[in-house]
């Protein structure tokens, strides 16, 4: 009578990670090697790589001995996909085979991809792999030495990197004791005065300088609009400069979305910095927002705890443009797909950048605009209502002198601009960590009564305004989060119509 060997592996859905027993039975009679269980074509093509991995390793492989092999991947409803699961199904066929004496291997996770030769390779995703598995009461896990660092990240679980299966099965058999890899910790690496994009190399330009300063301070979103040239993009690239570091959760949730899109680099592990992301005006809705026929993260997702910077946002295709619409309200994209729905992450600051007309040079006080009236309004019906009341600060970026342009006064640095920026997001964290809210332009709108009150020339200011500009709810709620944040940056205790006189001019600061 045959036995069922249970070895634990893990697969991908999106960004989370699903715990998969590696079922494997082996029965005498003509030779066949079958995968059941919901696999893609990665997973049905294991049994060649399995196969002669076994061979090279020096084991007896399935086609050499007369013997039914049946490989179920548990819960068989839910679809797995790439190689994750090769080391797994590999030795729990040398279990079931008694080429390999073990035992108590239920706490223990095996994670990766099978050369050829036996050798192992690293996936993708092991950082939420090890993360969930942990949850599950896994204590033991067994990567390529490539995802060693990365899956040593998380405490209370033991990590060996494996070179090869033969060594694997060394290790299991007693024969070798290697050691464990080292718990990996956070080191930011970057040092103040190495940033590429620091405000000190821009030239004049303070309101775009004030309305970075408050963004970075509250998380909010910015449009700028002026002539070629005046410096949009620099000021929008000099933005993560004075972005406080990555806390130690924000770090995890950057390193999980890179993890799983395989896009850390070779010898990196954490994610230590705020990404900035600047996808080309061709981009497609799916490359923004994430898709595919198995979704995967987009740029929204890529950029979460960072910036979004979509430079010449008017030529973005329509649809790109609208897709934005619930990310910026949320935090999160949901894609929806036959097999059902994956929700990424999606919180980040987002600035955008455009030219006033097609020929850039409206409202321009040294060159003439030469687009007809017709183009204009064309132009600027490509900003629509709904993403406009997204935008919590909307300026005009003028042309900078030749004087500003000459002068040698020093600018203030990006370190200075970043001081206050980190002491105006600690009063925020103190307010707001009840609610596991890190800055104020997370304030759900129920909740913004709670934290800013009004005098009375403050609502007589804010009325008029709301009367005048026939703001709309979600307009009236982002112009109080601003204040809220310069109030902030003052270390005022109360909103007074100061801010919100500030926070009503930069709103209303756009194209008419």
């Amino acid at each position: 009578m045959s036995t069922v060997i249970k070895i634990y592996a893990s697969s991908l859905t999106g960004l989370k990670a699903i715990p998969i027993t590696v079922e494997v039975d082996t029965a005498p009679g003509l030779y066949s090697f079958n995968i059941v269980g919901l696999g893609d074509k990665a997973v049905n093509e294991a049994k060649e790589r399995v196969s002669l991995a076994l061979k090279n390793s020096g084991t007896l492989p399935p086609n050499k001995q007369t013997r039914k092999v049946i490989v179920n991947l548990a819960p068989a409803d839910t679809k797995k996909e790439g190689t994750h699961l090769d080391l797994a199904i590999a030795l729990g066929y040398l279990v079931s085979t008694e080429q390999v004496a073990t035992s108590n291997l239920e706490h223990s996770i095996f994670v990766g991809e099978l050369a050829l030769n036996g050798d192992l390779r690293p996936v993708s995703g092991v950082l939420p792999i090890t993360l969930e598995m942990k949850r599950h009461g896994f204590t033991t896990m067994y990567v390529a030495p490539d995802n060693a660092k990365e899956a040593a990240i998380v405490e209370g679980v033991t990590v060996y990197p494996v070179e090869n299966l033969r060594a694997l099965i060394d290790h299991l058999e007693g024969r070798t004791v290697p050691a464990p890899q080292p718990r990996t910790t956070l080191v930011h690496t970057s040092k103040a005065g190495e940033k590429q994009n620091d405000f000190s190399h821009l030239k004049g330009q303070r309101t775009i300088k004030r309305v970075l300063e408050i963004a970075a301070s509250g998380g909010h979103n910015v449009l700028l609009i002026g002539p070629p040239g005046t410096g949009k993009t620099m000021a929008a690239r000099a933005l993560t400069s004075i972005l406080p570091p990555l806390t130690h959760e924000e770090a995890l949730e950057v390193t999980e979305i890179y993890s799983v899109s395989g896009l850390i680099k070779e010898g990196a592990t954490f994610i230590t910095e705020r990404q900035f992301r600047a996808p080309h005006h061709t981009a497609s809705a799916a490359a923004l927002v994430g898709g595919g026929t198995t979704p995967k993260p987009g740029e929204i997702t890529l950029a979460h705890r960072g910036v979004l910077f979509l430079d010449e946002f008017t030529e973005f295709q329509h649809n790109v443009m609208e897709s934005l619409r619930q990310p910026l309200e949320d935090g999160v994209v949901t894609i929806s797909r036959s097999r059902g729905a994956l929700t990424f992450p999606a919180r980040f600051i987002f600035i955008a950048a455009a030219n006033p007309c097609p020929c850039g040079f409206l409202d321009d006080l040294e060159i003439p605009c030469t687009c007809t009236s017709g183009a204009i309004a064309k132009y600027k019906r490509k900003l629509s209502g709904p993403i406009l009341d997204r935008i919590d600060l909307q300026v005009f970026v003028p042309r900078i002198s030749y004087e500003e342009l000459r002068s040698t006064a020093p600018e203030e640095p990006s370190e200075n601009v970043s001081s206050r920026v980190m002491k105006a997001r600690a009063l925020q964290y103190q307010r707001l960590a009840p609610f596991s809210l890190h800055t104020n332009s997370e304030i759900p709108s129920q909740k913004v009564g709670e934290y800013i009150t009004l005098d009375t020339s403050s609502e007589t200011l804010l009325k008029r305004a709301v009367d005048k500009y026939h703001l709309s709810p979600r307009g009236y709620y982002r112009i109080l989060k601003v204040a809220r944040t310069i109030a902030d940056l003052e270390r005022s205790e109360h909103v007074t119509s100061t801010h919100i006189a500030e926070a009503l001019r930069y709103r209303m600061e756009t194209i008419d």
